[in-house]
């Protein structure tokens, strides 16, 4: 099987797997109880805590453990409607489905959409036409699109937001563990994290809250991450995920030369067999994520995932989220031609585990297709 999905997830580290197990057999203590082995899973919380914090330049006060990233978001928008009476926000039409799912269910706030150039990156200057309106708002960017990989500038937007006072909620899940964040010196209010993403457990996430911002509790019913999320807390994961983060950002420059040959390799190789090949989402794209359209027949665009599956090759159409639905993916929607949507797209996205020979077994796969 050669696996080439990593954008939707990735294995499990064997090092975080070790940790969880040692942990499970030895720590199950309920972190709320205050005897010895509670108190021991309160500080494998705690120290999690701590390490995300300093892995991204934050205080441990600012991280909020989460299921992941989609209740992140969810906790975070309704969160800033609520409490910070934000009455617009300015997002893009190719976010998450996390995000544009969850604006579409407020009320009484005015949602609007930067437009998307061919390459697949926002429209700066109608971002800053549009944040220089004095309505309270909240910016929802992602950082790195998780379908063709292109990288937003999130230090010119978080400066802006600054400028002109708009609050920023950035989809870090595709970056974090592959770029180098730090909020001290990218002043974003919010940004999010899913452990899955960077080799680390399903099911567990965080998001950074700027210290001077308050949000709602999401669940009540116990005191549990400063009271914003009650619930007893999923220690190991907790910790699985922090332990992922660490080893991502200790090999995140090898990783990074890793996945750009490799991408480099792979789209070579795409173009010397497929001359006519469109490589979707410009030149500033993430070194993992690959997205392509590829110049086969239009009847092989819905079941091309399937045909490489046949052959043991993992790849994808676009969000894992979506991946059930027929439709064209809404990201593609915005930057290709009606024509062109009907043409087979896949995305590719490497991890540290892939090799040439990955790209080399895709390659023979498409040529059977």
């Amino acid at each position: 099987m050669v696996y080439l999905d990593n954008a939707s997830t990735t294995a499990v580290h064997p090092a975080v797997i070790q940790l969880i197990t040692e942990q499970m057999t030895g720590v199950w203590g309920n972190p709320s109880s205050t005897h010895s082995m509670g108190r021991q899973a309160k500080s494998i919380i705690e120290n999690a805590r701590k390490t995300i914090a300093q892995l991204i330049g934050a205080s441990s006060s600012e991280i909020i453990f989460t299921s992941g990233a989609t209740e992140a978001i969810h906790t975070i928008i309704h969160g800033c409607v609520q409490q910070h009476h934000i009455q617009r926000i300015i997002t893009t039409k190719i976010e998450h489905h996390a995000v544009l799912d969850t604006i579409q269910s407020l009320n009484n706030v005015e949602i609007t959409y930067i437009s998307i150039t061919a390459s697949g990156e926002i429209n700066y200057a109608e971002l800053e036409k549009n944040l220089q309106e004095t309505t309270p708002t909240l910016v929802c960017l992602m950082h790195v699109n998780n379908e063709t990989g292109t990288i937003t500038n999130l230090k010119k937007v978080s400066d802006w937001c600054v400028q002109y006072n708009a609050l920023l909620l950035s989809d870090t899940v595709q970056s974090l563990g592959k770029e180098v964040l730090n909020v001290s010196e990218i002043p974003v209010d919010f940004l999010i994290g899913s452990a899955h993403k960077f080799h680390g457990p399903k099911g567990i996430g965080f998001y950074y809250k700027k210290k001077t911002l308050g949000l709602p509790a999401i669940f009540k019913g116990g005191d549990q991450e400063k009271g914003l999320r009650a619930g007893t807390e999923n220690t190991f994961a907790i910790a699985g995920m922090a332990k992922a983060l660490e080893i991502a950002i200790e090999n995140l420059i090898p990783n990074q030369k890793h996945l750009t040959d490799l991408k480099q390799y792979a789209t070579a190789q795409l173009l010397k067999v497929f001359p006519e090949t469109l490589i979707n989402g410009g030149t500033s794209t993430a070194p993992h994520i690959l997205n392509i359209t590829l110049p086969l027949e239009e009847s092989k665009a819905a079941m091309i995932v399937f045909l490489l599956d046949m052959q043991g090759i993992c790849v994808s159409r676009g969000s894992a989220c979506q991946s059930g639905s027929s439709k064209p993916s809404h990201v593609l929607q915005e930057i290709l031609s009606e024509n062109l949507l009907k043409k087979p797209s896949i995305r590719i996205s490497f991890s540290y585990l892939n090799t040439t020979k990955d790209v080399d077994d895709l390659m023979v796969a498409l040529q059977k297709i």
